[in-house]
């Protein structure tokens, strides 16, 4: 079972529709909306500020949300894919996003909807990445814009497939 830790009078708040693997760890003042799915080695550490996670996120092997202390709170939308080893912190991400593998993002910063950032991608403090765009490099930077190939075949299909994947380990 994942570890679900109380801290500072702040429980999780976790729908029975999530799946969460047996080594995710989620603490404190964290809540997710229903159908997220939270994977291995995957921690949501909400001990110093508050993480929103909407519906149908899933969190993937090794990724870490966070936030800052009497900074900066996590709010991620719903249909976001977080890849594996990503960090999230202290950040806004909108609805139908994908976040690559090894990607971070930083304090203050937004990603809006219908963003693809590529793995190992840095984004800064205080950055603003706009709606309908594919970023990449350190920093991340505006590639090309986001087309229907790219959005129904790998947002939207890469968020589906996680839902799948959790019922297979339900």
């Amino acid at each position: 079972m994942a570890l679900i830790k109380t801290v500072n009078g702040k429980t999780p708040l976790i729908p029975d529709s999530c799946y969460l693997a047996e080594n995710a760890t989620i603490i404190g003042a964290v809540e997710l909306g229903e159908d997220c799915s939270i994977w291995f080695q995957a921690v949501i550490r909400g001990d110093v500020n508050s993480i929103w996670i909407g519906n149908q996120v899933n969190i993937q092997d090794g990724a870490v949300v966070h936030c800052t202390y009497e900074k900066s709170v996590t709010k991620i939308g719903n249909k976001v894919s977080i890849g594996h080893n990503a960090i999230i912190h202290g950040c806004e991400i909108q609805d139908h996003v994908l976040i690559g593998m090894g990607a971070i993002v930083m304090d203050n910063a937004v990603i809006e909807s219908k963003v693809l950032l590529a793995a190992g991608a840095l984004v800064p403090e205080n950055t603003v990445l706009k709606t309908g765009g594919v970023y990449a490099g350190v920093p991340a930077k505006r590639i090309k814009e986001m087309d229907s190939k790219l959005l129904d075949g790998e947002i939207e299909r890469i968020a589906n497939n996680y839902l799948k994947y959790a019922g297979w380990y339900k």
